[in-house]
């Protein structure tokens, strides 16, 4: 098999004695880790396709462990082991997620079994009752190729599908979207399923010409010696130009010149030189809008734009929350080596109407500030810089009735209702889950009257 066996015990002689067993039985690809805290940052660089769990360690206990895998990495069979023979044990472990147990000290011919019955089942997509949207991944060619980015949201799914269909075309990519949603993380995907080598860069305009097309000695004072620039460097490759939206005038025409002729000329010399690297822009501005303004050439947006994509805001993936939560409560802890906290339930569904102008990487930050200060017990919004004020004012948001004078007037029973159906919607983000929390009805309602209204 392509992937590791990880084997996850704080006793050394049992992983010696795993690791031996399996060997034995012809599993040459295996991985042992004898500190839990290491689990999830190993996973992150390498996807096992096997894991085998000890329930009791220091620092993460393994059910705890084995939640915060199910969560992030439905699709992979888990084992434990356990010393306990209590049917209680293995019971909680089913209903976590677990395929199967084992018991301590392992018995060779139980444990081989055990682990073969997994992998088997694991190549017919077969891992357990819930598994997250597995038929939009069971679509996807490369699932590998996108491991870095957290999801199982159904628009996410498409773009992957798009990226795998464009990934060998030799045409630029615009990667769309607001601030911190992952725009360069999509671009390291394309690069990974194009085959092709280089580099990915963000560039500062003040320094465009010399980054990117490089200098010939000369060139300007200090140009002592040449300097390659990224598209030199990127040759037969890829380069990502982050945030194109922000290239001054006269960058945009030496990119124009670049893309639709493939020539350019580094500062100081009068020899065009030729490139084929294939080019990756981002942007998280309207285009368009720069271009009605004159910020920006039309004909750069038809050069850039030949394949297009727009990654959704964390607000409209409101189902890939808890897994970024967990995710990066779990890298936190691990860099400030502090025990992982639990997540209550209310912090996510507080979480849930936050607006996350900064998206993802403002989540990240704020777990990481919040963990800093963590000391015990559940995880809080109190400790979540913005999101316990944000809290507070929808509160009081909430608690204020909205306007319901008109010029006519009281509004009928069905006019107020439909108001303060979209005053719920509208503080929501158009998210209808939250909505139906703030009006105190189930989604199922809410989403009836929508339809009414909206007809």
């Amino acid at each position: 098999m392509d992937k590791p066996i990880l084997v996850v015990d704080d006793e050394p002689e049992i992983l010696m004695a795993v690791d031996t067993t399996l060997r034995m039985a012809g599993f040459d690809h295996i991985v042992t880790i004898n500190d839990a805290r290491d689990v999830i940052r190993h996973m992150e660089r390498e996807i096992p396709g096997l894991i085998l769990l000890d329930l009791n360690m220091p620092h993460i206990n393994g059910g705890r462990l084995l939640k915060i895998i199910r969560k992030t990495w439905p699709r992979i069979p888990v084992i434990v082991l356990t010393g306990t023979i209590e049917v209680d044990t293995a019971v909680k472990c089913m209903k976590i997620g677990a395929m199967d147990y084992v018991l301590k000290p392992v018995e060779e011919e139980r444990l081989v079994t055990a682990v073969k019955q997994a992998l088997a089942m694991e190549e017919t997509g077969i891992t357990g009752k819930k598994l997250l949207h597995q038929d939009l991944f069971a679509q996807i060619k490369n699932p590998s190729a996108f491991r870095q980015i957290i999801t199982q949201d159904k628009k996410m799914h498409s773009i992957f599908h798009y990226v795998e269909a464009i990934a060998p075309s030799l045409q630029p990519v615009l990667v769309c979207g607001e601030t911190g949603v992952g725009k360069e993380l999509v671009g390291q995907c394309i690069h990974d399923l194009s085959g092709r080598k280089g580099k990915l860069a963000g560039l500062d305009d003040n320094v465009f010409s010399d980054t990117l097309f490089g200098h010939v000695p000369g060139a300007f004072t200090g140009a002592d010696k040449a300097r390659s620039g990224l598209i030199e460097q990127a040759a037969g490759g890829t380069l990502l130009l982050d945030e194109i939206g922000d290239l001054a005038l006269t960058s945009q025409v030496k990119l124009l010149r670049l893309l639709q002729e493939g020539d350019y000329l580094p500062l100081g010399s009068d020899k065009t030189r030729h490139s084929d690297a294939r080019i990756i822009a981002s942007t998280n501005q309207d285009l368009w809008a720069l271009e009605k303004q004159g910020k920006f050439r039309r004909d750069l947006i038809y050069r850039l734009s030949t394949h297009t994509l727009t990654l959704p805001p964390l607000r409209e993936r409101l189902l890939d929350l808890p897994l970024l939560l967990d995710r990066f409560v779990c890298q936190a802890a691990a860099e400030l080596d502090k025990p992982i906290p639990d997540i209550p339930k209310t912090l996510i569904e507080q979480m849930e109407t936050y607006p996350f102008k900064g998206n993802i990487r403002e989540l990240k930050s704020m777990v990481h500030d919040a963990v800093s200060r963590y000391e015990k017990g559940p995880i809080t919004a109190d400790l979540f810089k913005g999101l316990d004020a944000a809290v507070k004012d929808d509160t009081l948001d909430t608690a204020a009735p909205p306007s319901l004078e008109t010029d006519k007037g009281l509004p009928t029973l069905k006019e107020a209702s439909n108001l303060l159906v979209e005053k719920a919607m509208e503080q929501a983000g158009g998210n209808q889950s939250a909505a139906a929390r703030i009006l105190g009805i189930s989604q199922q309602a809410l989403s009836k009257r929508l339809q009414k209204i909206r007809k």
